[in-house]
């Protein structure tokens, strides 16, 4: 008898820890759970426009509102630090988790492999491209991948000073405009006894020659971006109708440009007109001089309406820690309601197309519907993927046509022998 108590104790015994030893499991297992549910993903966000700081830093405070267990954190650095910031933690592998990318640099970060692809998350989550302009969805595909989500898009409108149109009894430009037009008004605008010029030609791709070439039925790279196109004639006439600004005494000099941009020289009343992209928007419209004396129109025609369209993408580190939240990030910062919220601030213009309108109506009192108005005639940022080097070309080339040491026809066709060297060794 004895012995079977001490059988039946050894049993309870054992059965007790057993239970035991499943509480403790089922609890471990349980505060494991929670610990996980509360941990909090942090995610950052690589920008580089002050002027945009603001509306982004909203968007990551709404994002947050609804995704509890991640935090943004927006970093800032200007434009001429951003990507030797990005290569240099590149090296590191400590690439912010979600950051800006650029059509000129697109190519080169995503065979390097830096870049999420974002293919199959698209396809899983239904994202509908259509919704943002085609040519962005182009610039952002490498083989048949695409590797950011469009943020914005910018094109480059005629602005004028009605003031000093007014002054001088010449009427003010119209989308209906010729560069012929343009050409007889900067001569009857300028007035060196003031210092005034009636346009600037700098020697600007994107809000310069990245134009008028295409309008003069030439091109920068060919669509399989496998060949230069700078020494065909048409090419080499959208450089020279810049060239003929300064010649006509209608445009400051490369140097005097050199020495104040542009921009500066129409907030101060020096010039009457000015080519400028979509992003000075908010310097225009806010300088105490211009903001109630400017207003804009589409680019003049030349031989047909051609205007470069670029645009940033958000894009994803290939390495990041956080690949879905970083992709919940990216993909609420494609949404219409984000959009809405950048279209609202009025500083840049929105990639998602059905909140325009909402963009062109917080610019009121000024025709910014111009940059829109082009969308339909846009073609994409010319790039490849070693397009900082053929840039560096260009600048060597035209540097010297911009200062009449050297002719367009001698200098295009340069280009275009050296920047087919680069385009060459890109594919090998």
């Amino acid at each position: 008898m004895k012995s079977k108590k001490i059988l039946y104790l050894l049993l309870v015994l054992i059965l007790l820890s057993t239970f035991l030893s499943g509480c403790r499991t089922k609890d471990t297992s349980s505060d494991q759970s929670q610990k996980d549910k509360n941990k909090i993903a942090t995610l950052s966000y690589a920008v580089w426009d002050k002027n945009q700081e603001p509306v982004m830093r909203k968007l990551a405070e709404e994002f947050e509102k609804t995704h509890p267990n991640v935090k943004i954190k927006v970093q800032l650095t200007p434009f001429r630090q951003y990507w030797t910031k990005l290569e240099t933690e590149a090296n590191g592998e400590n690439v912010p988790d979600v950051f800006w990318i650029q059509g000129p640099r697109f190519q080169k970060y995503a065979k390097a492999k830096l870049l999420m692809p974002l293919t199959d998350r698209i396809k899983k989550d239904n994202i509908d491209l259509n919704n943002y302009p085609q040519s962005l969805i182009d610039l952002y595909t490498y083989k048949n991948d695409i590797y950011a989500i469009p943020k914005d898009w910018d094109t480059t409108a005629l602005w004028y000073n009605k003031k000093i149109f007014d002054d001088a009894k010449v009427p003010y430009p119209t989308d209906s405009w010729t560069w012929d037009d343009l050409r007889a008004a900067a001569k009857k605008l300028t007035d060196k006894s003031k210092g005034i010029y009636g346009i600037a030609a700098p020697q600007e791709d994107q809000q310069g020659y990245y134009n008028t070439i295409p309008q003069c039925g030439g091109f920068i790279i060919s669509e399989d971006g496998t060949t230069s196109g700078y020494d065909k004639p048409e090419s080499i006439e959208g450089i020279k109708c810049w060239i003929d600004l300064i010649k006509d005494g209608s445009s400051p000099t490369s140097k005097q440009l050199a020495d104040t941009q542009p921009s500066n020289l129409f907030e101060s009343g020096k010039l009457a007109m000015v080519f400028q992209g979509s992003w000075m928007i908010p310097e225009f419209t806010k300088n105490e001089y211009l903001k109630d004396k400017v207003d804009l129109v589409v680019m003049p025609k030349i031989k047909k309406r051609v205007a470069v369209i670029h645009g940033l993408g958000n894009a994803i580190y290939s390495k990041t820690k956080h690949p879905d939240e970083a992709w919940e990030f990216v993909k609420y910062l494609g949404s219409k309601e984000a959009n809405e919220i950048v279209a609202k601030s009025g500083v840049v213009i929105p990639a998602y197309k059905s909140v325009l309108q909402i963009f062109i109506d917080a610019n009121k009192g000024y025709n910014v519907k111009a940059y829109v108005d082009e969308l339909e005639y846009s073609y994409m940022y010319p790039h490849s993927v070693d397009t900082a080097k053929w840039n560096q070309i260009e600048l060597k080339y035209f540097t010297q046509v911009w200062n009449f040491q050297m002719s367009p026809e001698d200098a295009c066709k340069k280009i275009a022998e050296e920047m087919n060297e680069v385009l060459r060794n890109e594919k090998k």
